[in-house]
């Protein structure tokens, strides 16, 4: 049987055995992946190239069930981006032809086009990474018109407000008035790697301008951690506090040490490194892992690529450290095929995978393979045991109490089951309100599509014990909407 038809096959069997039978019967089936990291990191690269790359210059969205194939924006942008690391720590040979395909695929921003400027700096970003990888001059000429289209052409449009120094996501503030920091961390991103190739300051002060702007509005007064959403009412800039996306903190992680590098101003590297001791700090859950919260509309590369920057140019234990321990968890959320879930401390994907799921862990398998390739995870087969109990349960009252007696958890249920936006949840640990306050965002999906059993919520805690998650309601913001919370059921590690 053809791999592809066999993922296929693997995917509508995981799917009938959580639809068909009763609640006791319903079993949670995937393969463990093997291996020490130099093997994962291959394994999910291949993933990559043979089940998300369509031969031809795009990227799938989600497989086996392919849900659309593009190459533009943050899905596909960021399996881009794991293809130029892979490239980076190892040279492997099979990423170039498919950098070039990529690059000669890749939009051509013009001043003609319309679009969200967030989409645009993605895009910016990947144009480089192509052209560094393949010396194309096509990639370099796209990197250039992206950020021109940004930076000048549109500005009229996206440069507006109380704060005009932050660009609004679409022109004119519409569709909610949100400036947000996917735009601006990406805009110093792709100035400063263009600086880096072209020589030309003019991309250096753009960053250097823009960072600043950035700490102004989305720094956090009590703790360097970076909130991904300001409101702009052509008033006031709000920032919505506490939403702490893995992508934004990994680029202005990374921005921070390019730009220390490039100036020889250490305040920089100093606010990078505070920034990623808050990460490891902050928002792990209680062993120890990092916890991505957000939604299907996250990636995670970012961070790891920050972070391994930070270990092997910098030399700072604490991002290893963050790197193998994370690495170590993601082994079992990772299945047989290499596909990885967006917890690394929540079991694989059983059906659907998704490119804003599956970037962070093959990101994170190739950081792990450079630092300890025949390093091997203690425990991959971690979720083998984990017993499913049925739940299905929505947020209807003022709390919903699960209660239960193991060292992890995982929730599970739709994720865009109202699709495909509005509706989150805030989540309780024992009585205390997760760190990043966007606790469960369920109907925001990038892919647009109703994905069910899928995992909600993940946590781990270094031994077993009595806990409970509390799901209470959201708050009513611009981006998230108001509340949302539904159940098929959990799995517990004893």
């Amino acid at each position: 049987m053809p791999a592809r038809l066999a993922g296929i096959v693997a995917a509508l069997v995981a799917v009938a055995a959580w639809s068909g039978g009763d609640a006791g019967q319903v079993q949670w089936r995937f393969g463990v992946s093997s291996g020490d990291y130099a093997q994962r990191a291959t394994r999910s690269v291949r993933m990559l190239e043979h089940e998300f790359y369509n031969g031809s210059g795009l990227w799938h969205m989600c497989v086996p069930v392919v849900c659309f194939t593009k190459n533009r924006d943050w899905g596909s942008d960021s399996l881009t981006y794991v293809l130029y690391l892979r490239w980076l720590l190892t040279r492997d040979p099979t990423v170039p032809p498919l950098m070039r395909a990529l690059a000669a695929s890749a939009p051509d921003w013009k001043p003609p086009d319309s679009g969200s400027s967030d989409t645009v700096m993605w895009d910016a970003v990947a144009d480089v990474r192509d052209y560094q990888v393949t010396g194309a001059p096509v990639a370099l000429a796209k990197a250039k018109d992206a950020f021109r289209w940004e930076n000048s052409s549109k500005a009229g449009l996206f440069a507006t407000g109380a704060c005009p120094g932050i660009d609004y996501q679409w022109p004119d503030g519409q569709h909610g008035l949100l400036k947000t920091l996917e735009t601006a961390s990406n805009y110093i991103k792709a100035a400063i790697l263009l600086y880096q190739v072209t020589g030309r300051h003019p991309y250096l002060a753009a960053a250097e301008r823009e960072y600043d702007q950035v700490r102004d509005y989305f720094l956090m007064p009590r703790v360097p951690l970076y909130t991904v959403y300001v409101f702009d009412n052509d008033s006031t800039c709000r920032a919505l506090a506490g939403h702490y996306f893995a992508s934004v903190n990994g680029n202005m992680i990374w921005a921070g040490q390019a730009l220390a590098g490039i100036t020889g101003h250490r305040g920089y590297l100093g606010d990078a490194i505070a920034t990623a001791r808050a990460v490891q700090a902050h928002l792990n859950d209680g062993a120890g892992v990092f916890a991505d919260l957000q939604a299907d509309n996250d990636v995670v590369e970012p961070l790891v690529e920050a972070m391994y920057d930070l270990a092997a140019v910098y030399h700072q234990g604490f991002a290893a450290r963050w790197l193998m321990v994370n690495a170590a968890a993601a082994a079992a959320g990772t299945n047989a095929a290499g596909e990885s879930g967006r917890f690394f401390d929540g079991p694989p994907p059983a059906t659907i995978a998704t490119a804003w799921q599956v970037n962070g862990g093959a990101a994170l398998a190739q950081a792990a393979a450079a630092l300890d390739p025949l390093g091997r995870p203690r425990d991959p087969g971690f979720w083998l045991g984990a017993r499913f109990v049925s739940d299905v349960a929505s947020l209807t009252g003022p709390s919903l109490r699960i209660a239960f007696a193991g060292r992890a958890i995982a929730i599970l249920g739709t994720v865009g089951d109202g699709c495909c936006s509005a509706g989150h949840a805030r989540v309780f640990v024992d009585g205390t309100q997760t760190y990043d306050r966007t606790g469960i965002w369920q109907n925001m999906t990038a892919p647009s599509i109703k994905q069910p059993n899928q995992v909600l919520f993940a946590w781990r805690w270094p031994a077993a014990g009595r806990h409970v998650i509390t799901i209470r309601p959201g708050i009513y913001d611009r981006e998230e909407g108001g509340s949302f919370f539904s159940m098929t059921g959990y799995l517990v590690v004893g």
